[in-house]
């Protein structure tokens, strides 16, 4: 259906007799042919093509069984231009004395129409004398064969070369694709890349465009199922899925109504899927095109979708005449793997000024010219007079891109060095001959003797630069050292049709470079706006999100789960999300990680300098009352329940105030041990001077008594060991903190996500809460003490006020616990300050406002008789 040809290469030899006795010489030639005038001496190329014509009944042709045929000939007409290729390439080497010397080329080529034993038929006639099906017998003109041109399809190649390969005649595929046994002998030349580095430039061309959901059709053949085998195998493990796979069938009258619902099915999955990317294995794109022509038919109801179509190297923009008038707008924006090829010098030019006309021997050139110009040439038998009468003065660079093209394709391209390969290697073995001969002459006798696979030899090194300034040599497994170029199929809407370069497969760069493309240049389908085409099962998941398979669905499907807490995802699809490092946090968005902030209470923030200056104001006021009560301390107030208590007390506090301080600023190593232990045994020292005070009143009572026992207890003496006492107690339990273990500076680096805490790690927090607890112990007992010595009648009675001084400091503590650990950072040494800002305050002001408020502003208050009368 598409063009395949089969150029042979053949040493003409003049006038060998027949050799009737064992077969009789006759003509006949079944087969349209083209061929040259053979003239005695001339080195000839002949061959064979097919699917120029499709099968039909003309002649003496008979039906194979088996094979469907049409009454009418269906020409494949931009394949004509392979012909025109080799016609060319033959007209320059003759034209061209450096390469054969005194040895001019012919041609002979034959139609197979794609049917196997048609194509057996040409291939012996080629082997046959001139003009008499007689192989392997020579009658008149002989025909030795040295070399065979094809083909386009690999079944076709296989044919042809089951009956060359017994007479060792090289033979070279121009537009096959198929895989090569290494193993067995070298008998064929492929004129481009194996079908291997075609999977895997299809496979980066994937990757290049991250399309992870593609769809498959595929011939319903073996070459078919070889390209669905492997994409299957190769690109899962690229990451890369099949949405779905289909296989077209061939177009069969017999079952036209069966294939047409076939097609119909075919369409709505490849439309209905996500995949936008499809790969398209089809040697006729006949069959494709009728598939993608069912809205206009009517089959179908469905508006045709956006799909970037990707086709293979056999695949080539062609039509039937029939299809005119199809739109081609369908398969705007496709892909396809060409091969490799540049302009060559003067073959537009061929194409414009020859006379095709000239060359009577052409049968093709009737039926091409008829079915190219939609017109019919005049029956001089008579008949009916057609609608267009071909003139014969219709111009090739007129017809639509799908008809003929004026830029050689990559197939011709690869027929035109073909050509030169074994005029080359004919040339090499010239040259070799010459060496030993001195005459010319004699080498070209001797060159007309040689049997084909002596040109093996020749063919293997042969290297040469073609005209348009490309190397042509083969590699040791015979296959032409050349990539693919990457076509961009750009229509219009008056069906013309540009075939645009957007990249190459470069076979001798690096896997990583081999491929090449520029992105900018391709012109997409028209439904995706210029924009890249998405070809995934499910969009992909931005960072802060990874991937997780849907159950019972390929790996391509996903859903897209949020990080959790504290991890992050920098990628899209990501796996799996991970944790930031210790020193930093996940952003919002959970997709970069923030360095941690460094938090500390320090005295640079408004928190930090606010408690340091209340805690600076209380300690200097509590200097104050320490001074006044130093000048008033021979005053009645200041002289009841223990003066030097009341000092002891008041420095205590003043300490206390202090203390604070040592709470603000970065957490250094001597800062740490000082902090808890210091404020731990000022304030019990503070609690016990309460504690002591408490006790005298209570002491004193007792001892106004008769018969009293107390007596003897009350005095500074008992007040002063209960202070030593109870602080020794404290300073005990802080020496076995320090010695057993001690606080240190720490960074927490979890309690806040967004922040590195400074702090100082209280070592063991079994000894902390034991320095608290041990103070708590010591305000219970003063407030119960206190609370029962309340109302006991003495005119300078502190047991009221330090039961209220007691009851601020306890309600202080008991909420200090639960806050302080349910806060974190800096707001954690907060409380502790504001607790002992608040505590040391209560005991302060419910202590001693009351003495001041008499020392400062009633003085006349301030004696026994007042104070006694006041009472």
């Amino acid at each position: 259906m598409v063009a395949l040809m089969v150029l042979l290469l053949l040493l003409l030899l003049p006038h060998v007799s027949c050799k009737t006795s064992v077969v009789n010489c006759n003509t006949g030639d079944p087969l349209l042919a083209l061929r040259s005038y053979l003239q005695p001496g001339e080195l000839v190329i002949g061959g064979i093509t097919s699917h120029i014509f499709m099968p039909t009944k003309r002649g003496n042709f008979h039906e194979h069984p088996g094979q469907s045929v049409i009454d009418e000939s269906l020409v494949v007409t931009k394949n004509y231009q392979h012909i025109l290729a080799l016609v060319f390439a033959v007209k320059e080497i003759n034209a061209n004395l450096q390469i054969l010397k005194n040895v001019t080329l012919g041609f002979w080529i034959y139609d197979n129409y794609h049917i196997s034993w048609w194509t057996y038929q040409a291939t012996m006639e080629l082997l046959s004398t001139q003009d008499r099906f007689i192989p392997n017998y020579r009658c008149s003109i002989q025909n030795n064969s040295i070399a065979v041109i094809g083909t386009l399809y690999p079944e076709t190649s296989l044919y042809v070369a089951s009956i060359l390969s017994i007479y060792k005649i090289p033979q070279f595929t121009y537009g096959s694709t198929q895989m090569r046994d290494n193993s067995e002998p070298l008998s064929y030349y492929q004129m481009i890349s194996s079908e291997a580095y075609l999977y895997q430039g299809i496979l980066q061309l994937l990757l290049h465009f991250k399309w992870t959901w593609i769809g498959v059709l595929a011939a319903n053949d073996d070459n078919g199922h070889r390209f669905v085998q492997a994409v299957l195998e190769m690109y899962p493990l690229s990451g890369i899925c099949v949405a779905f796979v289909e296989r077209i069938v061939p177009i069969s009258l017999g079952r036209l109504y069966h294939l047409l619902d076939q097609m119909t099915r075919i369409y709505h999955i490849s439309m209905s899927s996500m995949a936008n990317a499809v790969l398209v294995y089809e040697e006729h794109i006949l069959h494709f095109r009728l598939l993608l022509h069912l809205p206009e038919l009517e089959f179908v109801a469905a508006e045709p979708k956006g799909k970037v179509w990707i086709m293979t190297v056999q695949m080539e923009l062609t039509a039937l005449h029939f299809q005119r008038s199809w739109d081609i707008q369908v398969l705007r924006g496709a892909l396809s793997f060409a091969v490799h090829s540049k302009e060559v010098f003067g073959f537009q030019n061929f194409l414009q000024t020859r006379n095709h006309f000239s060359t009577t021997e052409d049968e093709f050139l009737r039926d091409f010219w008829a079915q190219a110009f939609d017109c019919t040439f005049e029956n001089p038998f008579g008949g009916e007079e057609a609608e267009t009468l071909c003139t014969r003065k219709e111009k090739l660079e007129s017809l639509p891109g799908a008809f003929f093209d004026m830029s050689m394709t990559g197939h011709s391209y690869n027929i035109y060095n073909a050509v030169y390969a074994v005029a080359h290697a004919l040339h090499a073995m010239q040259s070799s001959k010459l060496q030993h001969r001195a005459m010319a002459l004699k080498a070209k006798i001797k060159l007309q003797d040689q049997q084909p696979w002596q040109l093996h030899h020749f063919l293997k090194r042969v290297s040469f630069n073609n005209s348009a300034g490309d190397k042509i040599s083969f590699n040791q497994n015979g296959e032409l050292v050349a990539g693919f170029d990457i076509i961009n199929w750009v229509t219009f809407p008056n069906q013309s049709f540009q075939r645009v370069k957007v990249g190459q497969m470069d076979p001798q760069a690096s896997p990583d470079k081999a491929l090449t493309i520029h992105d900018d240049a391709i012109i997409w389908p028209s439904s995706f706006n210029q924009a890249l085409p998405l070809s995934v099962c499910t969009a992909s998941c931005h960072p802060g999100y990874f991937r997780r398979q849907q159950e019972g669905k390929p790996f391509c499907c996903y859903d897209c789960i949020p990080c959790s807490e504290g991890k992050i995802s920098k990628q899209k699809d990501s796996d799996d999300c991970f944790k930031c490092p210790q020193d930093h946090y996940p952003n919002k968005n959970r997709d970069f990680c923030i360095a941690k902030d460094i938090h500390f209470l320090s005295y640079g923030e408004p928190l930090g300098i606010s408690l340091a200056i209340i805690s600076v104001s209380f300690s200097a006021f509590t200097a104050l009352v320490l001074g006044t009560f130093v000048k008033h301390h021979s005053t009645p107030i200041v002289k009841a329940n223990n003066r030097n208590l009341t000092y002891i007390l008041l420095n205590s506090l003043l300490l206390c105030f202090l203390t604070a301080l040592l709470f603000i600023g970065q957490p250094q190593k001597a800062i740490c041990l000082l902090r808890q232990t210091a404020f731990g045994i000022i304030f019990s020292v503070a609690v016990s001077c309460v504690l002591a005070k408490t006790f005298t009143v209570v002491l004193a009572f007792m001892a106004t008594k008769p018969g009293s026992r107390m007596r003897k207890w009350v005095g500074a003496r008992m007040s002063y060991s209960v202070v030593l006492y109870c602080s020794l107690i404290q300073v005990v339990i802080c020496v076995l903190w320090l010695a057993t273990s001690p606080p240190f500076p720490d960074t927490d680096m979890y309690s806040m996500s967004a922040a590195i805490i400074l702090e100082c790690s209280e070592g063991s927090v079994n000894m902390f809460y034991c320095v608290l607890g041990y103070m708590g112990f010591l305000a219970v007992i003063s407030f119960m003490v206190a609370f029962l010595a309340r109302k006991l009648p003495d005119s300078f009675n502190e047991a009221k006020f330090i039961t209220f001084s007691m009851l601020v400091f306890c309600s202080v503590w008991l909420s200090f616990v639960p806050t302080y650990v349910s806060t974190k950072g800096k707001f954690t040494v907060a409380v502790e300050i504001f607790s002992i800002l608040a505590s040391s305050a209560g005991l302060l002001g419910c202590i001693f406002f009351p003495k001041c408020y008499i020392i400062a502003l009633k003085p006349e208050l301030n004696n026994r008789e007042q104070l006694i009368r006041r009472k």
